[in-house]
């Protein structure tokens, strides 16, 4: 009877904590869901320039007609093209970079710190034995991040290039204009704006644990502790960050926190400290990356 007890209690105690993960990793992807909504929002106040957006249009209708013979035609577009162009460089403080398309790309590595650990372990492996390819495979899944991603018109060159392409159809030099068209094509730039999930996740968790300290001290421990399971995660991935916060005192951070909820439960000062650093730790963990 007394092994039926006991049974009974760690059957018990693995459900509870079934149940303890199950919640905190809804709550990681409710995190995720919030910050892809911030970065649509990010992406809708992105101001596209449709005049550049038209001259883009443009070039590339010049090509398809110089491909098919019709000159006259291709220099009316492009004329079009680098009219468009003249109202964006009009412009007050035009910016050097005009934004004329926006994605959003999220991936998240399915996987535990463990399985990076060992993924990394593998591709310093492979590069060892010059399998170059093999560990880039590798090195691509170890992300876990929401990127916006803009193409921009680099303002300085690219009208240039089209008064180039035009002058060039006028003096009937068809090939290098259209080389000229293609070379300006191929200067988009685009900036990539990379916002870590780990650290999205472990932010909004010690929010719920804020919420639930003193209705519930189990479960916002249980938010902590996978709150530092995020930091751990975020490190191990890579994500750094310019604040002069560390990983290791964001842990020692939330380790306070735990020890406080256990005992006399007065820690909403120590939470307010927490979340100050990690909001701070993830606005500059967010990198601009020009590609």
């Amino acid at each position: 009877m007394k092994k039926l007890f006991v049974s009974i209690a760690a059957a018990s105690l693995l459900v509870s904590g079934a149940f303890a993960s199950v919640a905190s990793k809804a709550e990681s992807n409710k995190a995720v869901a919030q910050a892809k909504t911030e970065v649509k929002k990010e992406q809708k106040e992105l101001k596209i320039v449709q005049e550049a957006v038209d001259a883009v249009a443009l070039t590339n209708k010049v090509l398809a007609e110089l491909e098919k013979g019709n000159k006259d035609q291709a220099i009316k577009d492009l004329e079009d093209a680098i009219g468009k162009l003249e109202v964006v460089l009009s412009a007050p403080n035009a910016p050097a970079l005009i934004p004329i398309d926006s994605t959003i790309e999220v991936v998240d590595f399915p996987g535990t710190l463990q399985d990076i650990k060992t993924a990394i372990i593998s591709v310093k492996a492979l590069l060892a034995q010059n399998k170059i390819q093999e560990a880039r495979a590798i090195l691509d899944t170890l992300r876990s991040e929401i990127v916006l991603k803009v193409v921009n018109l680099p303002l300085a060159s690219y009208p240039a290039a089209l008064k180039l392409a035009a002058k060039f159809l006028h003096e009937n030099r068809i090939n290098e204009a259209k080389n000229v068209l293609n070379q300006a094509l191929a200067t988009f730039v685009e900036v990539d704006v990379v916002t870590p999930i780990p650290l999205l996740q472990a932010i909004h968790l010690v929010e719920v644990a804020q919420k639930e300290a003193k209705k519930d001290k189990k479960k916002a421990l249980d938010m902590l502790d996978e709150a530092k399971r995020d930091l751990k995660k975020a490190e191990a991935l890579g994500y750094t960050s310019d604040s002069d916060t560390t990983y290791k005192m964001l842990e020692d951070m939330i380790e306070k926190v735990e020890k406080e909820i256990k005992g006399k439960n007065r820690a909403e000062k120590l939470f307010e400290e927490l979340l100050e650093k990690l909001k701070e730790f993830k606005e500059k963990a967010v990198k601009k990356i020009n590609k």
